[in-house]
Protein backbone atom coordinates (compact mmCIF):
# COMPACT_ATOMS: atom_id res chain seq x y z
CA UNK A 1 0.00 0.00 0.00
CA UNK A 2 2.87 2.34 0.87
CA UNK A 3 4.59 1.56 -2.51
CA UNK A 4 1.32 2.34 -4.01
CA UNK A 5 1.09 5.63 -2.72
CA UNK A 6 4.39 6.58 -3.18
CA UNK A 7 3.26 6.44 -6.99
CA UNK A 8 -0.25 8.25 -6.83
CA UNK A 9 1.27 11.41 -8.72
CA UNK A 10 2.82 8.65 -11.36
CA UNK A 11 -0.65 7.52 -11.86
CA UNK A 12 -2.69 10.65 -12.10
CA UNK A 13 -0.15 11.90 -14.34
CA UNK A 14 -0.33 9.26 -16.66
CA UNK A 15 -4.60 8.73 -15.83
CA UNK A 16 -4.48 12.86 -17.47
CA UNK A 17 -2.14 12.15 -20.45
CA UNK A 18 -4.11 8.68 -21.76
CA UNK A 19 -7.44 10.83 -21.69
CA UNK A 20 -5.32 12.86 -24.49
CA UNK A 21 -5.93 15.88 -23.30
CA UNK A 22 -3.30 19.29 -22.42
CA UNK A 23 -5.80 20.45 -19.50
CA UNK A 24 -2.74 19.22 -17.37
CA UNK A 25 -1.14 22.77 -17.97
CA UNK A 26 -4.02 24.38 -16.48
CA UNK A 27 -4.28 24.29 -12.10
CA UNK A 28 -7.16 27.22 -12.35
CA UNK A 29 -9.02 28.37 -8.52
CA UNK A 30 -12.16 29.73 -8.75
CA UNK A 31 -11.68 31.86 -5.40
CA UNK A 32 -10.06 35.00 -4.79
CA UNK A 33 -7.98 35.43 -1.48
CA UNK A 34 -5.76 38.24 -1.70
CA UNK A 35 -5.90 41.72 -3.36
CA UNK A 36 -3.51 44.59 -3.60
CA UNK A 37 -6.21 46.52 -1.72
CA UNK A 38 -4.59 44.44 1.69
CA UNK A 39 -0.97 45.82 1.21
CA UNK A 40 -2.58 49.43 0.62
CA UNK A 41 -2.32 49.75 -3.27
CA UNK A 42 -4.86 50.59 -5.56
CA UNK A 43 -6.48 48.49 -8.11
CA UNK A 44 -9.44 48.06 -10.67
CA UNK A 45 -11.49 44.97 -11.59
CA UNK A 46 -12.19 45.47 -15.49
CA UNK A 47 -14.62 43.21 -17.11
CA UNK A 48 -14.59 42.15 -20.29
CA UNK A 49 -15.28 39.58 -23.50
CA UNK A 50 -13.09 37.41 -25.23
CA UNK A 51 -14.07 37.46 -28.86
CA UNK A 52 -16.29 33.90 -28.74
CA UNK A 53 -17.71 35.78 -25.87
CA UNK A 54 -16.25 34.40 -22.98
CA UNK A 55 -16.65 36.92 -20.26
CA UNK A 56 -13.05 37.48 -18.60
CA UNK A 57 -11.79 39.45 -15.65
CA UNK A 58 -8.49 41.40 -15.04
CA UNK A 59 -7.01 43.46 -12.62
CA UNK A 60 -5.60 46.86 -13.34
CA UNK A 61 -2.74 48.32 -11.08
CA UNK A 62 -2.21 51.74 -11.59
CA UNK A 63 1.09 53.68 -11.09
CA UNK A 64 2.23 55.62 -8.75
CA UNK A 65 2.42 59.22 -10.25
CA UNK A 66 2.45 59.47 -13.93
CA UNK A 67 2.80 56.05 -15.81
CA UNK A 68 5.71 55.74 -17.65
CA UNK A 69 4.85 52.81 -19.86
CA UNK A 70 2.17 49.94 -18.58
CA UNK A 71 2.45 46.04 -18.12
CA UNK A 72 0.25 43.40 -19.49
CA UNK A 73 0.85 40.64 -17.56
CA UNK A 74 0.04 36.87 -17.71
CA UNK A 75 0.34 34.58 -14.82
CA UNK A 76 1.37 30.76 -14.32
CA UNK A 77 -0.98 27.91 -14.30
CA UNK A 78 -1.88 27.81 -11.04
CA UNK A 79 -4.33 29.50 -8.73
CA UNK A 80 -5.42 33.00 -9.86
CA UNK A 81 -4.11 36.51 -10.17
CA UNK A 82 -4.94 36.60 -6.54
CA UNK A 83 -2.21 34.40 -5.67
CA UNK A 84 0.45 35.76 -8.63
CA UNK A 85 -0.02 39.80 -8.48
CA UNK A 86 2.20 40.54 -5.77
CA UNK A 87 5.24 39.45 -8.54
CA UNK A 88 4.27 42.39 -10.31
CA UNK A 89 2.77 45.11 -7.93
CA UNK A 90 6.27 46.71 -7.03
CA UNK A 91 6.42 47.76 -11.08
CA UNK A 92 3.56 50.53 -10.27
CA UNK A 93 6.12 51.85 -7.89
CA UNK A 94 8.84 52.27 -10.54
CA UNK A 95 5.88 54.11 -12.26
CA UNK A 96 4.58 51.41 -14.34
CA UNK A 97 0.42 50.20 -14.68
CA UNK A 98 0.09 46.79 -14.50
CA UNK A 99 -2.77 44.79 -16.17
CA UNK A 100 -3.18 41.50 -14.86
CA UNK A 101 -5.44 38.85 -16.62
CA UNK A 102 -6.94 35.64 -15.28
CA UNK A 103 -7.30 33.36 -18.23
CA UNK A 104 -10.84 31.40 -19.14
CA UNK A 105 -11.50 29.36 -15.81
CA UNK A 106 -9.67 31.44 -13.58
CA UNK A 107 -10.79 33.45 -10.53
CA UNK A 108 -13.99 35.34 -12.16
CA UNK A 109 -13.81 34.57 -15.67
CA UNK A 110 -16.22 32.05 -16.99
CA UNK A 111 -15.29 29.55 -19.25
CA UNK A 112 -12.97 26.60 -19.19
CA UNK A 113 -8.99 27.16 -19.58
CA UNK A 114 -7.98 25.91 -23.07
CA UNK A 115 -4.47 26.91 -25.13
CA UNK A 116 -6.46 28.40 -28.04
CA UNK A 117 -8.88 30.65 -25.49
CA UNK A 118 -5.75 31.58 -23.29
CA UNK A 119 -5.14 33.26 -26.41
CA UNK A 120 -8.37 34.33 -27.30
CA UNK A 121 -8.02 36.33 -23.78
CA UNK A 122 -4.97 37.73 -24.04
CA UNK A 123 -6.20 39.23 -27.41
CA UNK A 124 -9.33 40.58 -25.40
CA UNK A 125 -7.55 41.65 -22.57
CA UNK A 126 -5.04 43.97 -25.51
CA UNK A 127 -7.85 45.11 -27.00
CA UNK A 128 -9.46 46.52 -23.05
CA UNK A 129 -6.11 48.02 -22.19
CA UNK A 130 -5.58 49.66 -25.41
CA UNK A 131 -8.99 51.39 -24.84
CA UNK A 132 -8.14 53.00 -21.62
CA UNK A 133 -7.51 56.56 -21.65
CA UNK A 134 -5.03 56.35 -19.20
CA UNK A 135 -3.02 54.05 -21.12
CA UNK A 136 -0.43 55.04 -23.45
CA UNK A 137 -1.35 52.47 -26.57
CA UNK A 138 2.10 52.70 -27.78
CA UNK A 139 4.17 51.88 -24.76
CA UNK A 140 3.06 48.34 -23.63
CA UNK A 141 5.10 45.79 -22.37
CA UNK A 142 4.23 41.84 -22.33
CA UNK A 143 5.26 40.01 -19.02
CA UNK A 144 4.63 35.96 -18.93
CA UNK A 145 5.74 33.69 -16.35
CA UNK A 146 5.78 30.23 -16.61
CA UNK A 147 3.00 29.02 -18.62
CA UNK A 148 2.58 32.97 -19.20
CA UNK A 149 5.59 33.15 -19.95
CA UNK A 150 4.82 30.31 -23.32
CA UNK A 151 1.39 31.81 -23.95
CA UNK A 152 3.17 35.49 -24.18
CA UNK A 153 5.64 34.24 -26.32
CA UNK A 154 2.91 32.63 -28.86
CA UNK A 155 0.78 35.87 -28.48
CA UNK A 156 3.72 38.13 -29.04
CA UNK A 157 4.49 36.44 -32.23
CA UNK A 158 1.39 36.20 -33.95
CA UNK A 159 -0.78 39.07 -32.52
CA UNK A 160 -1.74 41.77 -34.36
CA UNK A 161 -0.88 44.19 -31.87
CA UNK A 162 2.62 43.67 -32.29
CA UNK A 163 3.09 47.78 -33.03
CA UNK A 164 1.83 48.80 -29.51
CA UNK A 165 4.51 46.37 -27.88
CA UNK A 166 7.78 47.66 -26.77
CA UNK A 167 9.28 44.84 -25.02
CA UNK A 168 8.51 41.15 -24.32
CA UNK A 169 9.94 40.24 -20.81
CA UNK A 170 9.60 35.99 -20.09
CA UNK A 171 10.32 34.61 -16.70
CA UNK A 172 10.95 30.96 -15.63
CA UNK A 173 8.95 29.51 -19.07
CA UNK A 174 9.26 26.28 -20.64
CA UNK A 175 10.24 25.80 -24.30
CA UNK A 176 7.87 23.30 -25.85
CA UNK A 177 4.85 21.43 -24.07
CA UNK A 178 5.83 17.89 -25.20
CA UNK A 179 9.20 18.38 -23.97
CA UNK A 180 8.56 19.72 -20.36
CA UNK A 181 5.52 16.82 -19.73
CA UNK A 182 8.59 14.58 -21.11
CA UNK A 183 11.04 15.33 -18.59
CA UNK A 184 8.06 15.65 -15.86
CA UNK A 185 7.52 11.28 -17.10
CA UNK A 186 11.10 10.66 -17.00
CA UNK A 187 11.57 12.02 -13.52
CA UNK A 188 9.00 9.86 -11.88
CA UNK A 189 10.24 5.68 -11.91
CA UNK A 190 6.28 4.48 -12.85
CA UNK A 191 6.46 6.97 -16.29
CA UNK A 192 9.75 6.65 -17.33
CA UNK A 193 8.73 3.96 -19.64
CA UNK A 194 5.98 6.53 -20.97
CA UNK A 195 8.09 9.62 -22.10
CA UNK A 196 6.62 8.64 -25.91
CA UNK A 197 3.20 9.68 -24.41
CA UNK A 198 3.16 13.54 -24.62
CA UNK A 199 3.86 12.95 -28.82
CA UNK A 200 0.20 11.65 -29.46
CA UNK A 201 -1.70 13.38 -26.72
CA UNK A 202 -0.08 17.06 -26.07
CA UNK A 203 -1.43 20.01 -27.79
CA UNK A 204 1.85 21.24 -29.34
CA UNK A 205 0.48 24.09 -31.81
CA UNK A 206 0.79 26.67 -29.43
CA UNK A 207 4.45 25.51 -28.47
CA UNK A 208 7.10 28.75 -27.58
CA UNK A 209 9.87 26.48 -29.38
CA UNK A 210 8.10 27.35 -32.94
CA UNK A 211 7.01 30.57 -32.43
CA UNK A 212 10.24 32.66 -30.09
CA UNK A 213 11.85 33.62 -33.22
CA UNK A 214 9.25 35.26 -34.82
CA UNK A 215 8.76 37.58 -31.29
CA UNK A 216 12.19 39.43 -33.19
CA UNK A 217 12.14 42.40 -33.73
CA UNK A 218 10.85 42.98 -30.91
CA UNK A 219 12.98 43.02 -27.49
CA UNK A 220 12.91 39.54 -26.23
CA UNK A 221 14.67 39.53 -22.43
CA UNK A 222 14.12 35.95 -20.76
CA UNK A 223 14.97 35.42 -17.09
CA UNK A 224 15.03 32.47 -15.14
CA UNK A 225 16.59 30.88 -11.96
CA UNK A 226 19.68 28.80 -11.82
CA UNK A 227 18.10 26.83 -9.10
CA UNK A 228 14.28 26.22 -10.61
CA UNK A 229 13.11 22.68 -10.15
CA UNK A 230 9.78 23.13 -11.81
CA UNK A 231 11.37 24.39 -15.10
CA UNK A 232 15.29 23.40 -15.36
CA UNK A 233 17.28 26.38 -16.56
CA UNK A 234 17.85 24.72 -19.82
CA UNK A 235 14.44 25.34 -21.29
CA UNK A 236 15.29 29.55 -21.18
CA UNK A 237 18.21 28.51 -22.50
CA UNK A 238 17.16 26.66 -25.67
CA UNK A 239 14.69 29.25 -25.76
CA UNK A 240 17.71 32.05 -26.21
CA UNK A 241 19.71 29.97 -28.88
CA UNK A 242 16.38 29.71 -31.02
CA UNK A 243 15.11 33.24 -30.45
CA UNK A 244 16.65 36.17 -32.65
CA UNK A 245 17.94 39.49 -31.85
CA UNK A 246 17.55 41.59 -29.72
CA UNK A 247 17.12 38.82 -27.48
CA UNK A 248 18.75 39.03 -23.39
CA UNK A 249 19.01 36.11 -21.26
CA UNK A 250 19.48 36.79 -17.35
CA UNK A 251 20.35 33.74 -15.00
CA UNK A 252 19.31 34.50 -11.43
CA UNK A 253 22.02 32.98 -9.04
CA UNK A 254 19.98 31.00 -6.48
CA UNK A 255 16.52 31.84 -8.04
CA UNK A 256 14.06 28.55 -7.88
CA UNK A 257 10.64 28.72 -9.98
CA UNK A 258 9.80 32.48 -10.66
CA UNK A 259 11.62 33.42 -8.09
CA UNK A 260 13.88 36.57 -9.92
CA UNK A 261 11.35 38.84 -8.94
CA UNK A 262 12.58 38.47 -4.93
CA UNK A 263 15.65 40.29 -5.35
CA UNK A 264 15.83 43.70 -5.11
CA UNK A 265 18.68 43.89 -8.22
CA UNK A 266 16.95 41.80 -10.42
CA UNK A 267 13.79 44.27 -9.95
CA UNK A 268 16.06 47.71 -10.90
CA UNK A 269 17.06 46.39 -13.52
CA UNK A 270 14.56 44.84 -14.94
CA UNK A 271 12.52 48.32 -14.27
CA UNK A 272 15.66 50.52 -16.17
CA UNK A 273 14.92 47.53 -18.93
CA UNK A 274 11.60 48.18 -19.42
CA UNK A 275 12.09 52.17 -18.98
CA UNK A 276 14.81 52.02 -21.93
CA UNK A 277 12.59 49.97 -24.43
CA UNK A 278 9.74 52.26 -23.96
CA UNK A 279 11.26 55.30 -23.54
CA UNK A 280 12.38 54.91 -27.38
CA UNK A 281 10.50 57.07 -29.79
CA UNK A 282 11.27 55.04 -32.63
CA UNK A 283 10.56 51.72 -31.14
CA UNK A 284 8.31 49.14 -33.12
Amino acid sequence: MQRLIMHIPGILLLSVLLSGCTQMFFQPQRQIINSPENYGFEYQVENFQAADGTALSAWFMPAHGQAKATVLYLHGNGENVSTHFRSVLWLTQEGFNVFALDYRGYGTSAGAPSLAGAQLDIDAAMRKLLGRKDVDPQRIVLFGQSLGGALAIYYAAHTAYRANLRAVVIDSAFFDYRQIVREKLAGIFITWPLQWLPWLTVNNEYTPAAAVAAVSPLPLLLLHGDHDKVIPLHHSQELYARAREPKELWIVPGAGHIQAMASVTVRNKLAAYMLHHTSQPDAK
